[in-house]
């Protein structure tokens, strides 16, 4: 039985989503703020954390960027959960590592979807000894890392499967659909925004490697070498 942790303080809120996931056979562990919620992260290690971003005392991204640079916490999968839908607030928390964004209201339907599609996202990394090489960026599938011209390089889980899945198409020019299907595992249209936003984070992260990732304009990406 897969763990999630709930760090939201609006408990009806919280009881609500635990309850929608328990239904779908989920174990839950609900905390009411940023300080127990990395006590929680760190004694259960859930398989998924659901951070709301408007959280008493700490901040949900400072939630996150402690979650993200804890040892045994680094890896684990972040949804953010705000009443905010500027894009602003989006580029934020992915830039401190989240792996999606769930603006309030939103259906138990779309949240059990985007859960299970960041599970199977995260569970689903390739676990064979495989190193990619396309022009100064390598990618070891293994040690699930980044690197540019010898230099590691850090990303989030999402970054490196949207970096390793253009690798893989070299040349091959990739809609925002066709990668919102296989980078985050749904297709809901009104996400490409999502897209473009990674693509970002992941240009400013690689430096001068990062003109690799070409813009298809009206379309989408593709990686080239040269």
């Amino acid at each position: 039985m897969q763990t999630i942790l709930i760090i939201e303080d609006e408990r009806d809120i919280a009881d609500l989503v635990a309850f929608h996931l328990e239904q779908e056979g989920f174990r839950t562990v609900i905390a009411p703020d940023g300080v127990a919620g990395l006590e929680e992260a760190t004694r259960f290690l859930p398989d998924l954390i659901l951070l709301d971003l408007m959280l008493p005392g700490m901040h949900g991204n400072e939630v996150c960027k402690m979650l993200k640079k804890g040892e045994r916490t680094a890896k684990i999968p972040v949804i953010m959960l705000t009443a905010k839908g500027e894009e602003i607030d989006k580029v934020v928390g992915f830039e401190m590592g989240a792996d999606d964004f769930v603006v309030k209201p939103f259906s138990a339907r779309e949240l059990l979807l985007r859960v299970k599609a960041v599970l199977r996202r995260s569970q689903t990394e390739e676990a064979v000894n495989s190193i990619i090489t396309v022009g100064r960026i390598t990618i070891d599938t293994a040690r699930h890392l980044v690197a540019i011209d010898g230099v590691e390089i850090v990303v989030t889980g999402t970054e490196f499967k949207l970096l390793h899945t253009l690798a893989q198409r070299l040349g091959r020019v990739q809609s925002r659909e066709l990668l919102l299907r296989d980078v985050w595992g749904y297709n809901f249209v009104e996400d490409t925004r999502t897209v473009d936003t990674h693509i970002t984070r992941l240009r400013t992260k690689m430096g001068g490697a990062g003109e690799m990732i070409k813009t298809v304009r009206g379309f989408g990406y593709k990686m080239e070498v040269g």
